[in-house]
């Protein structure tokens, strides 16, 4: 470690004994967040979420095409996560790396198990044809937390797609069925203190993470765990309780950014 990281790590620490983050938030709050839809023209849908300085850029294509075996009826969804280097140093140009490979995969699993997308609706002819959903990441730059931003981007490009019928002569394009979204909130640990919304410093000295998707219930959807360190059972309370609480206020500014 480097004598940078270890000055930077001390002054974070002191800041947690005291109560206090970098940034002056509270433990339990997110930084400042902006969600615009609708920034590429040529997608089915599209938006772009920052959470502090973190920007995500999501697109949704749609095309036709065969079902998986064991769901004949049902449509199919893929995500995909491109970690370009403009949004960090530490990002490099090639195939898709363990992190975007992570990133992708809960994004998709918070997605896939609150069943937000209605995918035995996109049944063209059982067995034979079916829409393909997919979802694409672009990390535009990075500050921290990209799960929930990246998970955030999906949710409101997803509210804005239309099922492009028209193009392959299957009727009028028509909204993309969808089910009430699940919000991901993830948290650190790091110096015995939980912190919710992780700004770039936070996470680069966090002993542990984990993001929880809730839905409009305030039931569990998802979770995922991270790094090597571990939470409490009291810990693990407290980061579902917070993401309960942000969850639905950030699903009210989705729902106020896409009209509903």
């Amino acid at each position: 470690m480097t004598v940078v990281p270890i000055i930077k790590r001390d002054h974070i620490c002191k800041l947690a004994e005291q109560g206090k983050r970098v940034d002056g938030r509270n433990f339990g709050e997110y930084r400042k967040i902006e969600i615009e839809t609708g920034v590429v023209s040529k997608a089915e849908g599209s938006a772009r979420v920052k959470i502090g300085n973190t920007q995500v850029m999501a697109g949704i294509k749609m095309d036709v095409g065969e079902p998986y075996s064991d769901s004949p009826d049902s449509g199919v969804m893929t995500t995909a996560a491109e970690l370009i280097p403009l949004a960090s140093p530490d990002f490099e140009s090639g195939p898709p790396r363990a992190n975007a490979i992570e990133l992708a995969r809960v994004v998709d699993r918070g997605v896939r198990e609150s069943e937000v997308i209605e995918l035995d609706k996109l049944c063209i002819e059982p067995g034979e044809k079916v829409w393909i959903v997919f979802i694409d990441l672009h990390i535009l730059d990075y500050d921290g937390n990209l799960f929930d931003a990246a998970s955030l981007a999906a949710l409101a490009a997803l509210s804005t797609a239309k099922v492009p019928a028209k193009r392959f002569e299957l009727g009028d394009d028509y909204p993309l069925p969808l089910k009430e979204p699940p919000i991901s909130c993830t948290s650190v640990k790091f110096n015995n203190v939980v912190a919710i919304d992780p700004s770039l410093d936070e996470e680069e000295i966090a002993d542990a993470r984990l993001t929880v998707a809730t839905d409009t219930n305030g039931d569990i959807r998802a979770m995922q765990k991270g790094l090597n360190g571990s939470f409490t059972r009291e810990e693990i309370q407290k980061v579902i309780k917070a993401s309960i609480d942000n969850g639905r206020e950030i699903r009210k500014q989705l729902y106020e950014n896409i009209g509903k």
